[in-house]
């Protein structure tokens, strides 16, 4: 085996694989922009400016993705963007 193929080797073997998710968030014709707005920027910890950007590709694409990340972490925050009646789900 080559010095190469030994490196190669290792990282491979010290790299960690993280099984990202996403919640997707869809389109309604219930809630207002600054309600998804709001939401996104408090339950997610979007920016202002993401938040908006995310409820402008919903409107008009009817999904976004709006967060990703592992499974454990996104659960709560899925809950509750549904606990606040926006439509959404890890994928």
């Amino acid at each position: 085996m080559s010095t190469i193929e030994k490196v190669l080797e290792e990282v491979l073997e010290n790299t960690t694989v993280l099984n990202y998710n996403e919640i997707v968030l869809f389109n309604d014709d219930v809630n207002t922009f600054d309600h998804v707005i709001a939401t996104l920027i408090r339950v997610c910890k979007h920016s202002a400016e993401q938040a908006e950007q995310c409820a402008l590709l919903v409107h008009y694409k009817g999904k976004c993705t709006v967060k990703t990340g592992v499974l454990d972490e996104l659960k709560p925050q899925c809950t509750q963007l549904l606990e606040a009646g926006l439509s959404a789900e890890i994928t």
